[in-house]
């Protein structure tokens, strides 16, 4: 039985990759680093700013002091903020309607690995904002996927919000992800993982218990029923 789902945002619900991968190309150039847009999907696509930055500057012999990364940080986030308010539309097609339809049912929540500000000003552009309870950013937690310290936040949360006298347990949790980071939190935080292909092709998110490469491709009942029947 589910009783609440979490969304991965980022690849997920919005084509925010692309914008990503280009504000942290623009920070690397100020410390004389490169990194290609292969390498970026292919290796460090679902991990935080932090951890991102952090093992970029080790790969290129550099200081990975806490400073430096902070400033990487700041100025990745101010590129990303520019790209940002063009207005170019966001949302995946079909993740805006099975959003509702899961809003209808269940209590939702965001766990995401981008700053909290970067979250909240995609969500209000993507007109997504309204059906999720709360956001688990990156400044909440210690550690970023894979760890699974982002679910375990959104757990303990929608316990507090909801004020519930059966707290939601975590095999009650659907995660929905698109990349094998997420999927591997969810499953150490002990949740089921839905995979959408928006990021990733199929061999790559195998360790999911579910796949669908779009939102399209997704019946939310079949899949409530599939998950209920073991």
């Amino acid at each position: 039985m589910i009783r609440a789902v979490f969304f991965d945002l980022d690849g997920t619900l919005v084509d925010s990759e692309p914008l990503h991968f280009e504000a942290y190309h623009a920070a690397l150039k100020d410390v004389g680093v490169q990194i290609s847009r292969a390498d970026y999907f292919a290796r460090f696509i679902g991990y935080n700013d932090h951890d991102c930055f952090a093992a970029v500057l080790r790969e290129n012999a550099l200081d990975a002091d806490e400073a430096r990364i902070a400033q990487l940080i700041a100025s990745k986030h101010a590129a990303f903020a520019r790209a940002t308010a063009s207005g170019r539309e966001l949302i995946y097609p079909g993740a805006l309607d099975f959003v509702r339809h899961c809003h209808e049912r269940f209590p939702l929540m965001i766990v995401t690995g981008a700053l909290r500000v970067e979250a909240e000003q995609v969500l209000m552009a993507a007109g997504l904002r309204q059906y999720f309870l709360d956001v688990i950013a990156a400044e909440d937690v210690e550690r970023g996927k894979p760890a699974p310290d982002g679910f375990v936040a959104a757990l303990g949360r929608i316990g507090f919000l909801l004020r519930q006298r059966d707290p939601v347990m975590p095999e009650e949790c659907l995660v929905v992800e698109d990349t094998p980071a997420g999927i591997a939190a969810a499953h150490r935080a002990g949740m089921r993982a839905l995979a959408v292909g928006h990021t990733s092709d199929a061999p790559r998110l195998d360790a999911a218990d579910f796949f669908r490469p779009a939102f399209s491709a997704i019946d939310l009942d079949e899949l409530l029923r599939t998950i209920a029947s073991g």
